[in-house]
């Protein structure tokens, strides 16, 4: 049963408040001693100060609830996604088919895909804005979210009349899944798939073909492309390159050759065997992604939280208070910062060894793509993170990361510029949804890389700039930097400590950022 939570928004001195507050006390510390602590949910410590329900409770009379914690998920309540990815009740406990559910949920972010017929034809009702449910003013899905709802809820088939355990598309996951781990080739997964076709019932719904198996994967997004690199990290062999055998920059070769071949030869028909390029990019296209935050309606409310539902009491609790959200508004408030829809989007990217062993010298670059406009609960949680590249290794990209980023900032020129023609379900119309990606989230070393701003020698510091204070290490080889007591307070008593530093007293003002 759904709690009632309308006494967050009366005033704490009512009776509906006061009893409201007493049952989340109780719900927040059922069964728990005296001594038990618990995150306390006031407008001040936001659920980030554990306490005791005496504290907890004088917290609520003095600051009030927050009024953004409308689902208690610090205090033992289910969070979106958890009661999302557990369905209607008829899994069975270790089945597989879970984990494609799970797969699924995360694919269209708030859809329960894997509900009881009933309910599947309420959400396809819901999500196609059926004329006996709908407003006056409702639209049909555009055409790629129609033909995704059609896919997805065709992917959900049983396998044949009678099968409860296994879906089209478990099975089609599985079946991807055996023929990478034990390298099948296409001929072997046709014929696999002829046999099944052969010795199941009737009525069955698996493709008798790869090609078939291939498209929907493809069309329900869980692809990537694949773009040849220059194995030197000099171009993507891309739009004017993509035709080229060989690097424009430093004339390496693109393809991997047999001993013995000659590099520059031409590569071999079709009849022969398919050339193996050398670096690989799996570049994952951002747009259907976004489009895909719209089409359900839990999520596609949630992405206007941030201008709807978030209070603006000059606290710093989502980066929406921050400058840089600001400052964009500010900008661009006639035109991007108009619909509260559009997209904002943060970078995060560092390297790391897929393999897990010191031994082996690797470098693979995730980069993943934040959505801000979701509520602090959400955004920061792995479903709502969206891969956009892996760059591959041995070595890192260095400088040339830029090179890889080109298909990424590509697509983020036309989000700025054009947009993307998106449905929403919330609102149960189309509309131009836009997007812009606001900050990069990286530690120092990657911060040179994605930046162009060099993190070595005597003006390392991106605040500082000309003004930063270094000191050359003569024994230790590197520089070490000073002046940190500049941004201390003008009578700060470190400022005038020379023992405890470098000897001299400190009376420079802080240096004025870029």
């Amino acid at each position: 049963m759904a709690r009632d939570r309308s006494w967050m928004d009366r005033d704490r001195g009512s009776v509906e408040w006061q009893a409201g507050m007493k049952e989340f006390l109780d719900f927040a510390f059922d069964g728990a001693d005296e001594d038990t602590s618990v995150p306390c949910p006031c407008r001040k410590c936001v659920n980030i100060c554990p306490k005791k329900r005496r504290d907890v409770h004088l917290d609520l009379l003095h600051h009030g609830m927050d009024p953004t914690y409308t689902r208690w998920i610090y205090h033992g309540e289910e969070s979106d996604e958890e009661s999302m990815s557990q369905g209607s009740g008829n899994e069975e406990a270790g089945n597989d088919d879970s984990a494609v559910r799970d797969m699924l949920n995360t694919l269209i972010r708030g859809s329960n895909v894997g509900s009881n017929t009933t309910d599947e034809e309420e959400g396809a009702d819901a999500n196609h804005g059926d004329a006996s449910g709908s407003g006056e003013h409702d639209q049909e899905p555009n055409s790629a979210a129609k033909a995704f709802f059609n896919l997805l809820k065709d992917a959900e088939k049983e396998l044949y009349p009678g099968c409860k355990e296994v879906t089209k598309l478990s099975f089609i996951v599985k079946l991807y899944q055996i023929k990478c781990l034990c390298g099948l080739s296409n001929k072997a997964c046709d014929l696999i798939l002829q046999l099944f076709s052969e010795v199941l019932p009737k009525g069955h719904c698996i493709p008798n073909t790869l090609a078939k198996v291939q498209k929907v994967i493809r069309d329900l997004g869980l692809d990537y492309q694949k773009i040849d690199a220059c194995v030197n990290d000099c171009v993507l062999f891309r739009k004017e390159y993509a035709q080229l055998e060989s690097c424009p920059i430093c004339n390496a070769s693109r393809w991997k050759t047999a001993l013995g071949n000659d590099p520059n030869e031409a590569p071999p028909s079709r009849k022969e065997k398919k050339p193996v390029p050398q670096k690989v990019l799996r570049y994952f296209p951002l747009t259907p992604r976004l489009q895909r935050l719209f089409m359900t309606e839990a999520t596609s409310s949630y992405m206007q939280w941030h201008k709807k539902d978030r209070v603006d009491d000059k606290t710093m609790r989502h980066p929406a208070d921050s400058l840089a959200w600001k400052h964009v508004d500010n900008l661009y408030s006639d035109t991007f910062a108009k619909d509260a829809r559009n997209v904002r989007l943060g970078l995060a990217s560092d390297g790391f060894n897929p393999f897990g062993l010191m031994s082996i010298s690797h470098t693979t670059w995730p980069v993943i793509l934040i959505p801000y406009n979701l509520p602090p609960c959400l955004c920061m949680k792995q479903p709502y993170w969206i891969m956009s590249m892996i760059i591959p290794g041995p070595k890192s990209a260095g400088n040339n990361i830029d090179v890889y980023l080109q298909p990424l900032i590509d697509e983020l020129k036309d989000l700025w510029v054009n947009g993307a023609n998106t449905y929403d379900a919330a609102e149960k119309k189309d509309f131009q949804m836009y997007a812009c990606l606001l900050w990069t989230i990286n530690d120092f070393p990657a911060y040179a890389m994605l930046c162009g701003w060099s993190t070595k020698g005597k003006l390392a510091c991106p605040y500082c700039h000309k003004y930063t204070d270094y000191l050359w290490l003569k024994f230790g080889r590197k520089h070490c930097y000073m002046g940190h007591r500049r941004f201390l307070p003008r009578n700060h008593k470190w400022r005038r400590n020379k023992s405890l530093f470098n000897n001299k007293t400190e009376h420079r003002d802080a240096p004025v950022p870029l």
